[in-house]
C-alpha cells in the first residue's frame, strides 16, 4: 500500500543496512539505464549530497536516463520509476499492507509489525485509523474554535503587517494535534512550547540526521535527539496511564486506543506515530495552500464564493465539507505543486519486471513522485498552479495511484486535509490574501516539502 509519506521513512531504513551490511554483486542494476558509482563504499551518496537532496537528484537523473533508472546507494544498487505508467506497472503486483506508521515505528525502535500476523497486524491499522476518525468526528467544535482563534489574530492586524505563515501555521497544526489527541492537558500554552521543542528535534534528524549519516557522528546531536524522544515518550506514557480508568466519556485519540484493549506501550507508539506525522504533514499542507492562494487571486475568488455558496454565514462542518470539492481540488493541487512527498520507496519482495528491465528480488525500488508530479505527460503546465485539473476524472485516477487519495491515502494526510479544509472555510471568507511583493519561496525536499524559510502574506478584511 502507497501510504502517504512512506517513501522516506522507508528508504532510509533500507539505505542504513544497505551502506553498513551490504556488498555488491555486480556493476550494473540489472541492466536498467543509470549511474555508476561515484565512490566504491558511498555509491552515488556523494551525488545526492551534491544536488541538495534526493529529489533533486532524482529529478536529474531521470532526466538523463528516462522514466526506470538505476543508481546505487553505498554498495547496493537501486532502481527508480520515474513515471505513471512505470509506476503503475510496479505498484499492482505489490499490493502490501505496509503502511506509514509501520515504517515509522521500524525507525523509531518500536514494534512494526513485521513480527507479527497479517490479521493482528491489519486490526491494530484499523483501530488507529478508526481512532483518528472517531477523534476528529467527537472534538470537531475545538478544531473549529482553534482555526476561529488564529483568524482572529490575523483580522487584528493591519493591512501592512506581514503575517508568518510557518510559524503561525506549524503552532495551530501543534494545538489541533496535541489537544486532539491528548486532551485538555495541552490547554496549557506551556505544555505546547514543550512539546513543539521535542517534536522539532526529533523529526529535523529523522528527516536529515539518518539520511546523510551526520547523526552518527555527532554524540552531542544524538544525546539531544534521544532526550527530546525520551521526553515525548514519557508525556505519552502519562497520558495513558492517566487516561485509562477514564471510560468512555474522553473523546481523545489516546482514549480511542485505550477503549480499543491496546496496552499502555501500544498506545504510546501509535500517539508517537500520529503526534509527530501529523504535526507536520498538516502544518505544510495548510502553509502552501494558503500561500499559493495569496499568489492566486482568481483561484481565491472562486474558492470564496463556492464557501458562500455552500456554507452561508455558517461555520463548516464535518458534513458540509465534502460538498466543498472545489476547496479539495484547491487542497489536491496544492499537494501536487508542492511536490508535499517527493519520493516513495518499496523493497522488492519477489523478482519484478517494469516494462522490459526485470528487477531482482530485495532490489530497493524508488518511486521519484517528485518527479512524476512535475512530468509534463501527466499534467499540463505542470509547474502552474491550476486546482481545475483535478476536475478531470483521469487526474485524480493517477493522483490516487500515487496514494495522495482515496483509499490509499494515510490517516494522517486524511486528517491534515480536514484541519485544512476548516482553516481555508474560515479564513478565506473573512479575509483577503495577498502576497508580499518581491518574496522568492525556495522548498526544502526532506521527509515532507517545506519552505525554506518562514513564507509571508498579508491579509485585508472582507466587506
Amino acid at each position: 500500500m502507497l501510504d502517504f509519506a512512506i517513501f522516506a521513512v522507508t528508504f532510509v531504513i533500507i539505505l542504513i543496512g544497505a551502506v553498513l551490511y551490504l556488498y555488491p554483486s555486480s556493476r550494473s542494476a540489472s541492466g536498467v539505464p543509470g549511474l555508476n558509482p561515484t565512490e566504491e563504499k558511498d555509491g552515488n551518496l556523494p551525488d545526492i549530497v551534491n544536488k541538495g537532496s534526493l529529489h533533486e537528484f532524482l529529478v536529474g537523473l531521470h532526466d538523463e536516463f528516462g522514466s526506470v533508472a538505476s543508481f546505487w546507494f553505498g554498495r547496493r544498487p537501486v532502481v527508480s520509476l520515474g513515471a505513471v505508467d512505470q509506476l503503475r506497472q510496479h505498484i499492482n503486483p505489490n499490493w502490501t499492507t505496509d503502511s506509514f506508521e509501520t515504517m515509522l515505528k521500524s525507525l523509531l525502535g518500536y514494534q512494526s509489525g513485521s513480527g507479527v500476523g497479517v490479521t493482528e497486524s491489519m486490526i491494530r491499522k484499523k483501530v488507529y485509523e478508526g481512532a483518528i476518525n472517531k477523534t476528529l468526528e467527537n472534538n470537531f467544535p475545538l478544531l473549529l474554535q482553534l482555526v476561529e482563534e488564529l483568524v482572529d489574530k490575523w483580522a487584528s492586524y493591519p493591512k501592512s503587517q506581514h503575517t508568518p505563515l510557518c510559524a503561525h501555521l506549524l503552532g495551530l497544526a501543534m494545538k489541533a494535534v496535541t489537544q486532539l489527541a491528548m486532551g485538555s492537558r495541552f490547554q496549557d500554552e506551556a505544555e505546547v512550547i514543550r512539546f513543539r521543542k521535542n517534536h522539532e528535534a526529533i523529526w529535523s534528524e529523522i528527516g536529515k540526521g539518518y539520511l546523510d549519516g551526520s547523526l552518527e557522528k555527532s554524540s552531542s546531536r544524538k544525546t539531544h535527539y534521544e532526550s527530546a524522544l525520551a521526553e515525548m515518550e514519557s508525556v505519552l506514557k502519562s497520558v495513558a496511564k492517566q487516561r485509562s480508568g477514564q471510560g468512555s466519556s474522553q473523546s481523545s485519540f489516546v482514549n480511542y486506543l485505550l477503549q480499543a484493549n491496546l496496552t499502555e506501550r501500544q498506545v504510546m507508539e501509535d500517539g508517537m506515530v500520529f503526534t509527530l506525522a501529523g504535526c507536520v504533514i498538516t502544518a505544510n499542507l495548510c502553509i502552501w495552500a494558503v500561500h499559493f492562494l495569496s499568489v492566486s487571486e482568481a483561484v481565491q475568488e472562486r474558492l470564496y464564493h463556492e464557501l458562500v455558496e455552500v456554507l452561508g454565514e455558517e461555520p463548516v462542518t464535518l458534513e458540509k465539507i465534502p460538498q466543498l470539492r472545489y476547496c479539495q481540488q484547491v487542497l489536491n493541487e496544492t499537494v501536487r505543486t508542492a511536490k508535499l512527498t517527493p519520493m516513495a520507496a518499496r523493497l522488492q519482495e519477489v523478482e519484478g519486471k517494469v516494462d522490459q528491465h526485470v528487477i531482482p528480488k530485495e532490489t530497493l525500488v524508488i518511486y521519484a513522485l517528485g518527479v512524476v508530479l512535475q512530468d509534463a505527460d501527466t499534467w499540463s503546465l505542470p509547474y502552474r498552479f491550476n486546482p481545475d485539473r483535478f476536475a478531470d476524472e483521469s487526474v485524480m485516477k493517477s493522483f490516487s495511484l500515487l496514494g495522495f487519495s482515496g483509499s490509499q491515502a494515510c490517516p494522517e494526510l486524511r486528517f491534515a486535509y480536514t484541519v485544512a479544509a476548516v482553516l481555508l472555510s474560515t479564513l478565506v471568507r473573512r479575509l483577503r490574501l495577498h502576497k508580499v511583493e518581491g518574496q522568492v519561496v525556495e522548498a526544502r525536499y526532506e521527509l515532507v516539502t517545506t519552505p525554506k524559510d518562514d513564507t509571508w502574506i498579508t491579509v485585508s478584511k472582507r466587506n
